[in-house]
């Protein structure tokens, strides 16, 4: 599989292809990007400002901006924001893309949805494109992320993640109630034996 991914290569939904450049997380592997995309065909984005946290391929800042949304792609990964900046030119579609270790690079900006398909196995990353599927030995990553998120959730937004039953969703809950932010279930899927979660990201009222 990896000499598979050591070129580049196409991946499509709908009318929207994309080509994925090696080192960048490639959505062929798992059903979790599909999963979101599926989800976002059903809501109406003219219009609204979406972040995809860790873009990836793109795909789903595409999608989005294919359906008139205000995109903005970030990742840590400079490989992904050159590709989603030659894509969106490919695609004649609009897309401001940042270089941004999570919402480092981000700050005073608001959005309508916040789309994250997060990296979910415990085990320290050793190279950038490792940071795609681990989050640290300690679940940094949710570390940093649910202390930063509170700022980004208002009332009338929409904070999306998606994790599988292959990861540790109650330790990851665990660090996201240490920052008030609790998980609501919006959806879940089960494809070939493994199920999958959509959540929608909240602040804990008792709290705020």
């Amino acid at each position: 599989m990896n000499i598979y991914f050591s070129k580049p290569r196409n991946y499509s939904y709908g009318d929207i292809s994309v080509t994925v450049q090696p080192g960048v997380f490639p959505p062929h592997l798992t059903i979790s990007t599909k999963i979101l995309l599926d989800y976002l065909d059903t809501e109406d984005l003219e219009n609204k400002k979406i972040l995809e946290l860790g873009c990836g391929s793109g795909i789903i800042s595409l999608f989005a901006a294919s359906n008139g949304a205000i995109v903005t792609a970030s990742d840590i990964n400079k490989v992904a924001i050159e590709a989603i900046e030659m894509a969106s030119e490919k695609n004649n579609l609009k897309i401001k893309a940042i270089y941004s270790d999570l919402f480092d690079q981000l700050n005073n900006l608001s959005f309508d949805y916040i789309i994250i398909n997060p990296p979910y196995y415990p085990k320290e990353p050793k190279n950038i494109k490792e940071k795609a599927w681990y989050c640290g030995e300690n679940f940094e990553y949710f570390e940093k992320l649910f202390y930063q998120l509170p700022q980004y959730i208002q009332q009338n937004n929409y904070i999306l993640m998606i994790l599988s039953e292959d990861c540790d969703i109650d330790y990851i809950q665990s660090i996201a109630l240490k920052n008030h932010i609790l998980f609501q279930l919006i959806k879940e899927q089960k494809v070939v034996n493994e199920q999958n979660f959509i959540f929608k990201i909240v602040l804990d009222e008792k709290v705020v």
